[in-house]
């Protein structure tokens, strides 16, 4: 669990940045209701980040420059009544007390309030995000503010986006957050090495999804995301959702799911066959994954340019593919003009942490992220080759005997200060182990 401690050390770092400037953060908004129904709320990544707050329709404000209120909270007060109905609230004076702020108030007085922390700084730090209602009180605020500028002299006369900020410190992850993660990645472990004894033919994608998911339940978690579990030519559809499926013997199946646990998240693919041994062609695609995706994990150490990850992953998926037959011509034009892509269409990894695909940036214009110690990323090539599958022009045309296969192999990978780590290794991928 993420102490107060630590939460309290990420604002007084975001502070030192902003210096003089002044950072909202908007939490999440009430859950989601549709006919009388209310969905589970999620908070937004960013305010949890320096709040620990998981409470809906409350702001969050850093103002180093302020004389006595660093660290502001507007929450939702008590009210027994609507408490009966949603659930318990810390309220405005608890606030303080459990959360470390030097002053909180009722989310109804953030308007009267907010002004006080704005008029002395010299930019404001917001993410405009998809409530178009907030976004817009703030733009309210910052207006009112440079109307008198004139007059005053002070004032934040800038707008930045929070994110360019606070997200290259989410992208360094500390290691409590890093316990929490191999937390998540071991239970996704437990659910992946139970769907592969579980799965056979006969049994529906939904049931394979239900174990696994009960699984993340029992230890505590929840989905990361929604579930893939894709038998036959379903795999070939990267976002299968659908999950309503027959196995059937001589399938292969890809399974894309990962457990949440405390807001931290893993993300594991893995593919096998139903029936427990590979078809000669769906053997070669395989092999020519698990050799990509060996080659990408090699390049995760700090310093390398974090495209370099990719860049080996398509060169051996290029290499064997041509190989094969399936692609023809100079290597270096295919992988130059992505004449690649009806196979491998996607990137071969993100950023993983409070979210999925989490925060943090991938290159500045011709300059690539580096990777750096305590970073987390996903390393996860795959070959899909669709019965549609429509080559490039100039590139041959797909024999029969390949169509509907689709492998991806995905593991969660941190850097280290020598290497990497592979968090989810509890995983088996060889040949010999996915027909064990």
């Amino acid at each position: 669990m993420i102490t107060s401690v630590e939460y309290q050390q990420r604002r007084q770092q975001l502070m030192a940045k902003i210096g003089n400037g002044t950072a909202i953060f908007r939490s999440a908004p009430m859950a989601v209701m549709h006919n009388d129904v209310e969905y589970n709320f999620r908070q937004d990544s960013d305010f949890f980040y320096i709040t620990g707050f998981n409470e809906p329709n409350a702001v969050a404000v850093l103002a180093p420059h302020h004389d006595e209120h660093k660290f502001v909270l507007f929450v939702q007060p008590k009210d027994s009544e609507k408490e009966t109905w949603t659930g318990y609230r810390t309220g405005v004076e608890k606030a303080k007390e459990v959360y470390g702020a030097d002053e909180a108030y009722s989310i109804a007085e953030l308007d009267e309030k907010l002004p006080q922390y704005l008029k002395t700084s010299d930019r404001i730090f917001y993410r405009l995000g998809h409530d178009e209602a907030f976004n817009n009180k703030v733009l309210k605020h910052w207006k009112r503010l440079m109307r008198v500028y004139p007059k005053s002299g002070t004032g934040p006369i800038a707008l930045q986006d929070a994110g360019t900020i606070l997200h290259p410190m989410r992208l360094i992850k500390s290691e409590t957050e890093l316990e929490l993660m191999r937390k998540a990645a071991n239970i996704s472990v437990k659910a992946h090495n139970h769907a592969r004894s579980f799965a056979q033919a006969g049994r529906y994608e939904y049931e394979i999804q239900a174990e696994m998911e009960h699984l993340f339940g029992l230890n505590g978690g929840t989905p990361a995301y929604p579930s893939i579990v894709a038998s036959g030519v379903n795999a070939c559809i990267l976002h299968y959702i659908e999950n309503n499926r027959q196995l059937q013997d001589g399938d292969l199946l890809l399974i894309d799911a990962g457990c949440s646990y405390q807001y931290y998240n893993a993300d594991i693919t893995r593919t096998f066959p139903v029936s427990g041994k590979f078809t000669s062609e769906q053997k070669t695609i395989y092999e020519i994954v698990l050799k990509a995706q060996l080659a990408a994990i090699e390049q995760v150490k700090p310093g390398n340019p974090y495209k370099q990850v990719h860049d080996a992953a398509v060169r051996v998926i290029v290499e064997c593919l041509m190989d094969l037959g399936l692609l023809t011509g100079d290597i270096e034009e295919i992988i130059k003009e992505e004449k690649y892509k009806p196979f491998y269409m996607h990137r071969t990894g993100h950023w993983l942490g409070l979210d999925v695909h989490d925060v943090g940036v991938y290159q500045w214009g011709e300059n690539p992220q580096e990777l750096q110690p305590g970073q987390v990323l996903t390393v996860e090539p795959g070959i899909y080759i669709s019965p549609e599958i429509k080559p490039v022009e100039g590139q041959p045309e797909v024999d029969q005997r390949w169509r509907g296969i689709g492998v991806r192999i995905e593991d969660d990978v941190l850097v280290t200060s020598q290497g990497y780590d592979v968090l989810t290794a509890g995983v088996p991928k060889s040949v010999e182990e996915m027909e064990s």
